[in-house]
């Protein structure tokens, strides 16, 4: 990726509570203008890596671009923070019970420096959120409107979704994710989206992540993750030829015949005889991987996008 392709370029990015590392050693680069899908079971550092480049949180040791402006414990080098570039939405919506949703507006516009108000009032009537009803009484699905108003007023360059669809309901997700899809594409936002809810994530991802242990365990572009891998079938006593042509990533053996996910080696490569390919899907790649934590899929090391970034440290 070029300089200008990159939203964010960490390099060996570390965080560690007391003495247990929440990220090691993190190395990759998320393309800009994209929404990346970032996966992981519970305490794999999803929500660290989060805050991290949404500068609420200090790394512990690493390098870190943010939109190509390095970042120093949480803060751009410029002093200037990177609240203002990049905005984060947590499952936890930041609204006060006892202010409306206008009240929340108001609030918005007085603590940002850029804010749409336009915009603002677009979206909640766009998704019939009464101004004046209290936030506390909202529904799930209009507490996440607003919530995601109040973010994509500040026009950022970058959104950090954390887990934002756990609490609504099927419709309310689908409203929300299109919203999402909607300003990403129209404004050019680079996008974050950290969810347990795959199949959502299926639908909107270009590019995934997966965490595993505080590790970057995979990174790719989607469509190029799903076209490199696939299940192979055939029989349980032949997995071994396999391994000529492809990268095993999970195994499940009967006493009969075996289904292998697997990354091909080469474009060219092909199953042995006797067994059969077939696609995978992008829900069947992010589960194999989940198994199977020591297993990756990794792009070769680029050099940081701005040859000037300083060192994080705590």
């Amino acid at each position: 990726m070029s300089d200008r392709s990159i939203a964010v370029d960490a390099r060996d990015l570390s965080k560690r509570y007391r003495n247990v590392w929440a990220l090691n050693e993190c190395s990759f680069q998320l393309p800009a203008n994209q929404i990346v899908a970032l996966v992981g079971a519970n305490g794999a550092g999803k929500s660290t890596l989060l805050s991290i480049i949404a500068g609420l949180l200090p790394a512990t040791s690493g390098a870190l671009l943010v939109n190509g402006r390095p970042v120093l414990k949480g803060r751009a080098e410029d002093g200037g923070g990177v609240g203002g570039r990049v905005a984060i939405l947590a499952q936890d919506k930041p609204l006060y019970r006892d202010f409306s949703a206008a009240d929340m507006l108001r609030f918005g516009r007085c603590t940002n420096r850029v804010w749409d108000q336009r915009r603002a009032l677009s979206w909640l009537e766009r998704f019939d959120v009464p101004l004046r009803r209290r936030c506390g009484k909202l529904s799930g699905g209009q507490q996440a409107q607003v919530a995601l108003t109040i973010a994509l007023a500040r026009r950022p360059e970058f959104l950090v979704l954390d887990e934002p669809l756990a609490p609504l309901d099927p419709l309310a997700r689908h409203e929300f994710l299109a919203a999402v899809m909607e300003t990403a594409a129209e404004d050019g936002t680079s996008v974050l989206f950290s969810s347990h809810v795959i199949t959502e994530l299926e639908r909107v991802a270009d590019y995934l992540v997966v965490l595993a242990c505080g590790r970057v365990q995979v990174a790719g572009d989607v469509e190029d993750l799903v076209a490199s891998h696939q299940v192979l079938t055939g029989p349980a006593a032949g997995t071994g030829a396999v391994g000529a042509q492809f990268d095993v990533v999970h195994a499940q053996k009967g006493l009969a015949q075996a289904h292998l996910l697997v990354r091909r080696r080469t474009a060219a490569a092909r199953p042995p005889e006797g067994w059969q390919a077939h696609p995978v899907t992008l829900e069947e790649l992010m589960l194999a991987y989940l198994r199977e934590p020591e297993a990756s899929a990794l792009p070769g090391p680029e050099p940081l996008a701005a040859s000037a970034a300083t060192g994080v440290t705590s």
